[in-house]
C-alpha cells in the first residue's frame, strides 16, 4: 500500500525559554541554529521536502536561516510568537499574538502561510477562530487520528454526568500529530532526572508506526514531529539519517503539509483503514 510521510521541525530557538529562560535554558535553545543548517544538509541530500513551524520571535531573530529554510523549497508555517501557551491567554491576546506571528512569517516567505501548530498543541476555545480569521487552511496541533486528515469540529461539548456532545466540522483541516511521534519529550531534559532515550530504540518506534499505516491503511499519511536543538545533536541526527533511509526504502512519498492539505481539498481520500486479511505477526512492509 502508498504512505506518505510528513517530516516537520520546530523551530523554537529562544522563544521556547521566554520569558525569564536561565542562561543555560537559553543556551541549550540557541543550539537550535546549529542544528538547523544539518538537517537541512540531511533533506537535500534525501531531496526531501519539509515543512517548518517558525515562531515569530524565530524568523525575527534569524531570518537569513528561515529563508534559507525557503530558499531550499521547505514550507514555513505557524508556531506563535514567543511559544506562548494559548489556554492562558485571553482571545484578545492570542488574536494579538497569532497575528503578530502570522506577519513576522509571512515577511520571511513574500507570502501567506498555509497552516500552523500551536506552541506545546496546546489550543483554547478561541484558537480555531482565529486560525480561521487568518485564512489558514490547517493545522497540525491534535490527536484524534494518526493516518487520517480530518476538519476540526467546532462546539464540542463534554460532561461528567452524561455522553459528550460532538460539534459540527469547520472548514480548518487538520494533519495529526502524536507525542509518541515527536523527539522532545523521548530526549530532552532540563536537568531535574528525566531521562534521556536511546536514539535507535525511538526511531525504531517511528519507523513501525510507519510499517503499520503501509500494512493496514490505503493512502495513509502520518507526521514525524522534531526540533534541531534535540534532533541536530550528532548521535540523534545519526539516528534520524537511519530513519529516513529506512523508511525511503519503504517506497513513501514524503511532503510538505501544505502540499498533502491540497490534496484534502481536491478529494483525495487519504487513510482508509483496510486490515490486510492474514496480516498478523507477518513481516511489516520495509
Amino acid at each position: 500500500m502508498s504512505g506518505t510521510v510528513c517530516l516537520t521541525f520546530d523551530f523554537d530557538s529562544f522563544s521556547g525559554e521566554l520569558p525569564g529562560g536561565s542562561p543555560g535554558d537559553l543556551s541549550r535553545a540557541e543550539f537550535a541554529a546549529v542544528g538547523v543548517p544539518r538537517i537541512l544538509n540531511l533533506l537535500e541530500h534525501y531531496a526531501i521536502p519539509a515543512t517548518w513551524f517558525v515562531p515569530g520571535h524565530t524568523a525575527d531573530t534569524y531570518p537569513t536561516l528561515c529563508r534559507d529554510i525557503v530558499r531550499a523549497g521547505h514550507e514555513v508555517a505557524l508556531h506563535g510568537y514567543a511559544h506562548e501557551n494559548n489556554s492562558r491567554l485571553t482571545a484578545d491576546e492570542e488574536r494579538r499574538v497569532t497575528r503578530h506571528a502570522y506577519e513576522a512569517v509571512a515577511e520571511v516567505l513574500g507570502e501567506r502561510p498555509k497552516g500552523a501548530r500551536t506552541p506545546s498543541w496546546d489550543l483554547s476555545p478561541a484558537t480555531l477562530d482565529i486560525l480561521t480569521e487568518l485564512g489558514l487552511v490547517y493545522d497540525s496541533s491534535l490527536m484524534a487520528h494518526d493516518y487520517r486528515p480530518y476538519y476540526v469540529r467546532r462546539d464540542d461539548r463534554h460532561s461528567i454526568e452524561g455522553p459528550s456532545r460532538l460539534g459540527e466540522s469547520s472548514r480548518l483541516l487538520e494533519l495529526p500529530i502524536s507525542w509518541s511521534l515527536d523527539d522532545w519529550p523521548a530526549f530532552e531534559t532540563n536537568g531535574r532526572g528525566r531521562a534521556l532515550h536511546n536514539a535507535r530504540l525511538v526511531f525504531e518506534n517511528w519507523r513501525d508506526d510507519v510499517a503499520y499505516m503501509l500494512r493496514d491503511f490505503d493512502d495513509g499519511v502520518v507526521t514525524l514531529t522534531s526540533h534541531p536543538e534535540v534532533t541536530g545533536r550528532g548521535h540523534r541526527l545519526l539516528g534520524y539519517e537511519r530513519l529516513v533511509g529506512e523508511i525511503r526504502q519503504m517506497g513513501v512519498t514524503f511532503s510538505r503539509m501544505d502540499t498533502v492539505a491540497d490534496g484534502v481539498l481536491a478529494g483525495r481520500a487519504y487513510g482508509r483503514y483496510h486490515p490486510q486479511h492474514g496480516s498478523f505477526g507477518e513481516r511489516p512492509p520495509g
